[in-house]
């Protein structure tokens, strides 16, 4: 099929139907939830301090410990927190996190893209901009759970910091609309009904 006679098909498709307010609303809020996992993303991986535990704080980029006066005294040898392998893992933690919001970015910017211009590949960009979210959201929780299994001797509920919380709520939300706008897509948009005809 040429790109002439799919842009006619789509042209045809689109004079058919008309987006109901309900989907532009859906669409718009998944847009502005994947917006907001983006900074709580950011801010969480910006702080990088996540768990506190036995006067010790456990962060991406710093450790730090609590002295007599109850001031913190952070540096970035993460050597110093006396655990196996923690310079790497935790490398490997931030570089999995960060990466994650720069895929997110992208993602969102496609998501936007297909809603403000309106074409024949719109839909194609909205579905690769979820596909991205969904990524981010693999990215961010692997980087949570390396960080988790670095430090599973410290754990305690009570020691995630609130960045680490703004971490887990953001991977959750990328995982909730990454799934959703491509749901979204397959059930307002027919793909396989076209190609067949």
């Amino acid at each position: 099929m040429t790109a002439i006679a799919v842009q006619a098909q789509w042209l045809l498709t689109r004079r058919r139907r008309t987006r109901s307010f309900f989907e532009m609303f859906i669409r718009s809020l998944i847009i502005l939830c994947v917006a907001i996992a983006i900074v709580l993303s950011s801010i969480a991986v910006c702080d990088g301090h996540w768990l506190f535990a036995k006067g010790k704080l456990f962060g991406l980029w710093h450790f730090c410990t609590v002295g007599n006066n109850s001031a913190l005294k952070c540096a970035t040898d993460l050597t110093l927190a006396n655990i196996r392998g923690i310079n790497v893992g935790m490398t490997f933690a931030r570089s999995l996190v960060s990466f994650a919001v720069v895929v997110a970015i992208f993602g969102l910017e496609l998501l936007m893209v297909s809603q403000v211009c309106e074409d024949v590949n719109s839909r194609k960009k909205w579905s690769m901009g979820s596909i991205l979210v969904l990524l981010s959201f693999l990215l961010s929780f692997t980087g949570v759970l390396s960080f988790l299994f670095l430090l599973r001797d410290h754990i305690t509920l009570t020691g995630f910091t609130l960045t680490y919380w703004c971490e887990f709520i953001s991977a959750f939300l990328f995982f909730l609309n990454g799934i959703s706008g491509l749901h979204l897509n397959n059930i307002t948009f027919p793909w396989n009904r076209m190609r067949k005809n």
